[in-house]
C-alpha cells in the first residue's frame, strides 16, 4: 500500500483495520476492511459524522470482495484539523480524495459519498473523472442542480436556512455544543423514519467524535467556505457552471430528507448523461442507515 501506513490498532469491529494516511497535504484516519487486492471502493462521510457512517455499508462490500476504504474527512474526529477557512474549500478536499486513491495504490477507484461527501464526491467526478470509475451519491446535490433549486425554489431556500446560519462566526459552534450537544442529538433521533437507526451508543459515539478539539470549527468551515467559493463564482462568472459528470453514476435519494428537496433529483441527466436515480419514500436524508439493506444491495450491484 504505497503512501498509507496502518497503525495496527484493531477495531472493535471485528476484522477492520485503523490506519493514518498522507492525502494531498493532511493525515487522515481511515477504517479498511476486505480483500487487499480487491477493486478500491472510497465511502465519504457527511455532516456532522465520521468513518463510521458506513457502518451498515462496509461489511457488505468487503464481502463482495471490494477493498474498501472509509476515511474521516479533513477537519473531522481523528483526521487532521487544519485551521482557517480556506483549509477546507471544494478543491483541497477534491485533492484529499486523489490523494487517498493514489496512496492506496490506485490510479482510480468506486467513489461513494453521503452528504457533505456527496457534495466532495460530485466535484471529484467533475473535476477528476480520471480517477473515478463509478459514482454512487446518497442524498446530496449535484452543484448546478442545487444552484438552480435556491434560484427558483422558496421551499429548498428555507431548507437551506441552516447552512446560511453556519456563515456567522462562533455562534454556530456555541449551538451545536451547548447542552451536551443536543442539536446533534436531535438530528439523529428525530429525522430518521427506521425507530433504531441510531442507538444509544450511536449518538454517543457522535458525540465524542464531534467534541475532539477542532472538530466542530473544521466542520463548519466547510460550509462556510463552499459560499465563499459559490458566491465568487457567482459574481464572477454567474454561478456554478453547468458542472458535468460523464462516469456512470446512480442516485440514491430518501425522499424525507428535511434539508434537500426531491425536485434535486430531477432533470439531471443534462450534467449526467450516464445516471440512474433511485428514490425511497419511506427514507430520510440518514439513507444509509433508514434502508441499509437496499442501500447495500444498490451498491453491490452497481459498483
Amino acid at each position: 500500500m504505497s503512501g498509507a501506513t496502518a497503525s495496527g490498532r484493531w477495531a472493535d469491529e471485528g476484522s477492520w483495520n485503523h490506519g493514518t494516511v498522507r492525502a494531498s497535504d493532511v493525515a487522515l484516519h481511515y477504517v479498511t476492511a476486505g480483500p487487499v487486492d480487491g477493486d478500491l471502493v472510497l465511502l465519504l462521510h457527511g455532516f456532522p459524522e465520521f468513518w463510521y457512517s458506513w457502518r451498515e455499508q462496509i461489511p457488505a462490500l468487503a464481502e463482495a470482495g471490494y477493498r474498501v476504504v472509509a476515511p474521516d474527512l479533513r477537519g473531522y474526529n481523528r483526521s487532521a484539523k487544519p485551521e482557517g477557512v480556506s483549509a477546507y474549500a471544494l478543491d483541497k478536499l477534491v485533492a484529499d480524495v486523489v490523494g487517498l486513491i493514489h496512496a492506496f495504490g490506485h490510479e482510480s477507484a468506486r467513489v461513494v459519498g453521503h452528504d457533505w461527501g456527496g457534495v466532495v464526491a460530485w466535484q471529484v467526478a467533475s473535476d477528476r473523472p480520471d480517477v473515478v470509475d463509478r459514482l454512487g451519491v446518497l442524498n446530496a446535490p449535484h452543484p448546478t442542480a442545487y444552484e438552480r433549486e435556491l434560484r427558483s425554489s422558496l421551499s429548498q431556500i428555507r431548507r437551506s436556512s441552516y447552512a446560511f446560519f453556519f456563515q456567522i462566526p462562533w455562534l454556530p459552534e456555541w449551538s451545536l455544543r451547548r447542552d451536551d450537544f443536543a442539536a446533534l442529538e436531535d438530528l439523529f433521533r428525530k429525522q430518521p423514519v427506521r425507530r433504531d437507526a441510531f442507538t444509544d451508543e450511536d449518538v454517543e459515539r457522535y458525540k465524542r467524535a464531534f467534541a475532539r478539539p477542532g472538530v466542530l470549527t473544521a466542520a463548519i468551515n466547510y460550509y462556510r467556505a463552499l459560499f465563499r467559493r459559490n458566491a465568487w463564482l457567482t459574481l464572477v462568472q454567474g454561478g456554478v457552471g453547468d458542472q458535468r459528470v460523464a462516469v456512470p453514476t446512480l442516485l440514491l435519494w430518501g425522499l424525507r430528507d428535511q434539508a434537500l428537496s426531491p425536485s434535486l433529483t430531477e432533470g439531471l441527466e443534462r450534467w449526467v448523461p450516464d445516471l440512474r436515480v433511485e428514490r425511497y419514500p419511506d427514507a430520510s436524508h440518514w439513507l444509509p442507515v433508514d434502508a441499509p439493506e437496499r442501500v447495500n444491495q444498490e451498491l453491490v450491484g452497481f459498483l
